[in-house]
């Protein structure tokens, strides 16, 4: 890779925006572009938008490392007024590219690809909604300052909510009882709190919806996720496919799990735990586990290892579980300078592998685009994204004996892909879930519940709440961040892992060639649209007859021959 990377995260800073300096920055571009400089014009556009993102991406950042801070708080609130003001000018700066006579000399500036992107773009706001989108952030935030308070007693300890995952899959079945009983408790007790932002989010949606000229939210979400080539009927026909190829798969599994613990039946705190040993967990703690991360990636590919050391060295991984800290994992990126940020949540379970590796997948891609030639090319759409993030995910199984010990490297990767089964249905439901949402979106919160419920019943017939009454009563999806802050987003997941099973099942015969092309696919970024992609990898479309089906099969025959 060349130019490696020689910053700190530290000595990154970014000017704060304001109203009059959106204003003189966007004149000066308009100014080049009325004079035929649309090339200069352009690419003063691109240098703006990336010194936006920066700032954007600090000011999120700092409010995730501490939800507490007063002042990072504030300095999110500024940020989500001033949004929207900001993207009142891109929105009529990409019109007026999109109107020019000369649109040879436009796709020459930017690309046909961020053409066809801009096309989108227009589509998802006018001036009339700022207010709405400054709301909307706002009504995110909430939810994310309510589940970071999250104290629960267990065992003599004090956690946040991230810190409960070493109990949810505890290998006493009394501890994991309690934990999601505690879990369950908070939601419940907060659930008229939840119910009133979310439904708050979910008409505030459909009234934007609404004023820019959409039946209901749902073709304005496709449009913000900017899917340029599948909508709402690919989609649902892949959830069928999940329901029909592996609903029933992780069924038998669950049967298989519940004989093999010798339980009456299987309950939602007993989904967690796959291995009658024990979940494998990592070796050491937080510092343990980063060196080990470098080992792995020594041992992958040299480009890959000097980049993690880069991000190590440079202070961009913030891994630590702590109090008030947002919850989750994520990937951002400071496009000025070319460097991501790996956020995450380590309490000593397989889980911070799983970011470990995730999230890097994620911050490799990023890197390995960022010369692009456009930020619009440097992130792709996040099904894309996904496919980067959960193919190196398994990409590191030769290794995860670094990671979890020799002993326990086969049990963690079996533990794996029975996850990345048993998380193909949850999505499929939270993806219907919304779609059925945003289409009544006059449900009351005791509808959504039941909504819930049938679905869950149709996509996790196996899921028994027992006596967790927040579950039983259909409030369970108040858990999953991505429904609050960023809707229609969870499909990806699963789009995305079928092309990852491919990548998983290319490696099992040529590592070296699957490894390879999973660099290029990194290197294309955004570069097009997501079956382009898919297509340039080799990969076959999840929206393919039988892909999924063959995808999970190579699964199934994997787990039967352990």
């Amino acid at each position: 890779m060349d130019n490696e990377p020689n910053i700190r995260f530290a000595d990154i800073t970014a000017p704060t925006p304001d109203r009059a300096s959106l204003a003189r920055d966007y004149a000066a571009i308009n100014a080049l572009f009325d004079d035929g400089e649309i090339a200069e014009a352009a690419a003063r556009f691109d240098r703006l938008r990336r010194e936006i993102g920066t700032w954007g991406a600090l000011v999120e950042l700092r409010f995730q490392q501490n939800t507490d801070d007063a002042g990072a708080k504030a300095a999110l609130d500024y940020r989500d007024e001033l949004l929207p003001a900001a993207q009142n000018h891109e929105t009529a700066f990409k019109q007026r590219m999109l109107d020019h006579d000369d649109r040879t000399a436009v796709v020459h500036a930017v690309g046909a690809h961020a053409v066809a992107l801009w096309d989108l773009d227009i589509g998802i706001f006018r001036p009339e909604i700022e207010a709405d989108l400054e709301q909307e952030a706002k009504l995110a935030a909430r939810y994310t300052e309510l589940t970071a308070s999250v104290q629960i007693e267990i065992d003599g300890k004090t956690v946040n909510y991230e810190g409960m995952a070493p109990f949810r899959e505890h290998i006493d079945r009394a501890l994991r009882h309690e934990a999601e009983q505690k879990i369950d408790a908070f939601f419940g007790q907060n659930a008229d709190e939840l119910d009133q932002i979310y439904d708050d989010l979910v008409k505030l949606r459909h009234g934007m919806a609404r004023k820019l000229g959409y039946e209901n939210f749902i073709p304005l979400a496709y449009k913000r996720m900017r899917r340029l080539d599948y909508g709402p009927d690919e989609v649902a026909r892949y959830r069928d496919a999940i329901a029909t190829h592996v609903t029933p798969l992780v069924g038998q599994i669950m049967e298989q799990r519940r004989a093999a613990f010798g339980w009456d039946k299987v309950f939602a705190w007993d989904e967690r735990i796959v291995d009658p040993l024990g979940n494998p967990t990592p070796l050491g703690g937080h510092d343990e586990l980063v060196a080990a991360g470098q080992a792995m990636y020594d041992r992958m590919d040299p480009e890959i290892a000097r980049f993690y050391e880069a991000m190590n060295q440079g202070g961009f991984l913030d891994l630590k579980n702590r109090p008030a800290k947002g919850n989750g994992g994520f990937c951002t990126s400071f496009d000025t300078v070319g460097m991501p940020f790996i956020f995450a949540n380590f309490v000593g379970t397989s889980g911070d592998i799983d970011v470990l590796t995730h999230e890097m997948g994620h911050a490799f891609q990023y890197f390995s685009s960022r010369a692009l030639p456009s930020v619009d090319y440097v992130w792709p759409g996040s099904e894309t994204a996904e496919i980067h993030s959960m193919s190196f995910e398994l990409l590191t199984y030769p290794h995860a004996g670094l990671l979890v010990g020799e002993a326990a490297a086969e049990r963690y990767r079996r533990m794996h892909l029975v996850s990345v089964l048993q998380t193909l249905p949850r999505i499929a439901c939270l993806d219907h879930f919304q779609h059925e949402i945003y289409a009544k979106p006059a449900m009351t919160p005791a509808e959504r519940r039941a909504t819930w419920r049938r679905l869950e019943h149709h996509y996790m017939p196996w899921r028994d709440y027992g006596d967790l009454a927040h579950g039983a009563d259909g409030g369970w999806w108040q858990q999953v961040l991505h429904l609050y802050l960023i809707p229609f987003y969870m499909i990806d997941y699963a789009l995305a892992q079928c092309c990852a099973l491919q990548f998983w099942t290319r490696s099992r015969k040529n590592y070296a060639v699957a490894l390879a092309d999973y660099i290029a696919l990194c290197r294309r970024g955004g570069s097009a649209p997501f079956l382009e992609l898919v297509a340039s990898a080799g990969l076959i479309s999840p929206f393919a007859p039988g892909a999924l089906e063959t995808s999970v099969a190579e699964v199934a025959k994997a787990l039967r021959s352990d």
